[in-house]
């Protein structure tokens, strides 16, 4: 069926027309807006928003860009207005019971992050970015990555992942955003320095392993053995020197292995001890974590996940137990 035919029966008020319309770029344009929100719940807002206003606005299409520019302009700024209009998630207190933790490095700016589950990026990050992408897909929907674009203002924001995520070219940037040409590359200037100020200490480490390569399963296999033993040397002899700790939506963030260590201490000082089931969020390893209850039942604590460098974990973010539903893992565990 030619897009021309669909169009038109969509605007006849023909539904499945539109879905047959739109389908091919529900998963592309979901990434699009947790890249720009930062939360997978919001994104999926923001999609409904974006299709709702596709629906609307069908009669103002008049075919001078592609369906799939016109609704990265329909996304971009239905993002745009939900940050404008933003009740973020709000941080939140400490709530480990029976641990005391050391005092944070610093506390995090961005407490609404959420993790993005892999099963949902297939058909999304494959698609091939335009001529002027400067980052790899994969790169582009890391933890890292995303929580440095989230401290970025708004216009910037975008501009930044329409051209340099994208590869949309300039004019057709100032196109979607109702902008001039020299204003998305003065956006765009700035928007790079800001990045580049941000990245984390893990930009200059050894790139990750291969997903699902030997190398990546061997490590992850240590880390499991290690923290499900709770045993601490070990957990510690896979860290990187400068390894980051962050556990959005509480704001506590710790750097660099001694105090890391200090951390994972009390943790299991309070007897503390997990079971961990693998999954992946943002292209990296990820495992919901289980606490053994006297009960024999195991309960879901939160979501790790694993930034890796070479054979070496350079960063560990921890979510809360809320978003284990998006990876199909269950609340709870049975006594084994």
């Amino acid at each position: 069926m030619v897009t021309g035919d669909l169009m038109s029966r969509a605007r006849g008020g023909d539904g499945e027309a539109f879905r047959e319309l739109t389908e091919p770029y529900r998963r592309e344009l979901q990434v699009h807006c947790y890249r720009m929100l930062g939360s997978f719940q919001d994104a999926e807002d923001a999609l409904q928003d974006t299709l709702l206003a596709a629906w609307q606005g069908l009669a103002g299409f008049e075919g001078r860009a592609s369906v799939r520019t016109w609704l990265y302009r329909i996304a971009t700024n239905c993002c745009l207005n939900a940050r404008r209009a933003a009740s973020r998630r709000p941080a939140r207190e400490w709530d480990v019971p029976h641990v005391e933790p050391p005092a944070p490095t610093r506390l995090g700016e961005v407490v609404w992050l959420e993790p993005y589950p892999d099963a949902l990026l297939e058909g999304a990050i494959g698609v091939p970015p335009g001529p002027a992408a400067r980052y790899e897909q994969t790169e582009a929907i890391s933890l890292a990555f995303v929580t440095a674009l989230q401290v970025l203002p708004p216009r910037q924001l975008a501009v930044l992942i329409l051209r340099d995520v994208l590869g949309f070219h300039a004019s057709e940037v100032a196109s979607m955003l109702d902008s001039t040409l020299e204003s998305v590359n003065s956006a765009l200037k700035r928007a790079r320095a800001s990045l580049q100020r941000r990245q984390p200490p893990a930009a200059g480490h050894e790139p990750a392993p291969a997903s699902g390569s030997p190398a990546e399963e061997a490590l992850v296999a240590k880390f499991v053995r290690a923290y499900e033993s709770a045993d601490l040397d070990a957990v510690v002899a896979l860290l990187t020197d400068d390894v980051f700790i962050s556990m959005p939506p509480m704001p506590f963030e710790y750097e660099g292995r001694d105090i890391v260590a200090r951390f994972c201490a009390s943790l299991f000082r309070a007897g503390r001890r997990f079971d961990l089931v693998p999954t992946r969020a943002n292209g990296q390893p990820a495992f919901g974590a289980y606490l053994r209850a006297p009960t024999g039942i195991r309960h879901g604590t939160g979501l790790f996940v694993l930034t890796l460098t070479g054979d070496r974990i350079c960063a560990m973010t921890r979510f809360d137990n809320s978003v284990l539903p998006w990876f199909g893992l269950p609340r709870s565990l049975p006594s084994r």
